[in-house]
């Protein structure tokens, strides 16, 4: 079973192209699974039906474990299932009749502007690292790039006459993304700074480590997570929430919704529009602050 889920998790990296936090999630998920029907007396997928599904899906719940954990756990499995069949190592898909729990859809979290101020200005761009470190911020928010997506931009992706940047996107699906002159200015500072330094490995990738190898998503987590603390922002602040408040920022400035789709890589339109309540909050709030009669 497990060499079967090292084939599938290689599937996932090399064709399907998908990033390396999402493969762990899988892999987690269907470790968990394993274990489980392991224990069960299991050793073969085409022996799982559908009831052993129900139990290990009660077993879930009796974790405490929420619906979007939950609702996670089912999509690796049917992911799985859905190989094993085109694969033909199963005869039956038992996860067809599996659907997921509803979930709540809580308000994604942004940054106000004179906090994010504060922390894309937090390093000294005198310093090659510090250079490379504005970057990857500055790149987070004009962009409202995935992090995933930012550590796998290589040079040629960057158009710099139009300040465009072609990214390879989820379902390795390409758009096209925009930065403006200070986004510019830093690309070229980084490039003659420290990329000429620490470009020992010829890379064609960006964003690099000091010792010359692609830098890699966690990389990024650590260096988001020291400039909010440099800032001294008291906000749990992740590369996400950079894309939450570029598209939150966007609407507020007056962006249309199709527009913001288009520069996140949503695939449905209706994804997009929870970053609307966001703004209309802040209508709310303008509103109260500023009608006589509110």
């Amino acid at each position: 079973m497990k060499k079967i889920i090292i084939d599938f998790l290689e599937v996932l990296q090399f064709e399907k192209k998908y990033s390396d936090n999402t493969i762990l999630n899988y892999k987690n998920d269907l470790d968990d699974f394993v274990t489980y029907v392991t224990e069960l007396g299991y050793s073969k997928f085409n022996d799982i039906d559908y009831q052993v599904i129900r139990k290990y899906l009660t077993y879930l719940y009796e974790k405490k474990y929420t619906n979007k954990t939950i609702s996670r756990h089912i999509s690796s499995l049917r992911s799985l299932f859905k190989y094993l069949l085109k694969e033909k190592k199963i005869k039956n898909n038992p996860m067809t009749l599996v659907s997921n729990p509803k979930i709540e859809k809580k308000l994604p979290k942004f940054v106000p502007y004179k906090e994010l101020e504060q922390i894309l200005n937090v390093y000294d761009t005198n310093n090659a690292i510090d250079t490379r470190n504005t970057l990857i911020l500055e790149l987070l928010y004009s962009t409202g790039i995935r992090v995933g997506e930012l550590v796998n931009i290589k040079l040629k992706d960057i158009e710099f006459n139009k300040k465009e940047i072609r990214i390879l996107g989820k379902g390795n699906k390409e758009r096209i993304v925009l930065f403006g002159s200070r986004c510019y200015n830093l690309i070229n500072k980084y490039l003659d700074n420290f990329y000429k330094k620490y470009n020992t490995l010829n890379s064609d990738y960006l964003l690099l480590g000091v010792k010359g190898n692609k830098i890699n998503d966690r990389e990024v987590r650590k260096i988001v997570d020291d400039a909010v603390n440099r800032a001294g922002i008291k906000l749990n602040i992740s590369p996400h929430v950079l894309r939450h408040t570029f598209a939150t920022h966007m609407l507020n400035e007056g962006a249309d919704l199709k527009s913001v789709q288009q520069l996140l890589g949503h695939e449905s339109l209706s994804t997009t529009t929870i970053y609307t309540h966001l703004s209309n909050e802040r209508l709310r709030s303008v509103y109260l602050h500023s009608h006589p009669r509110a």
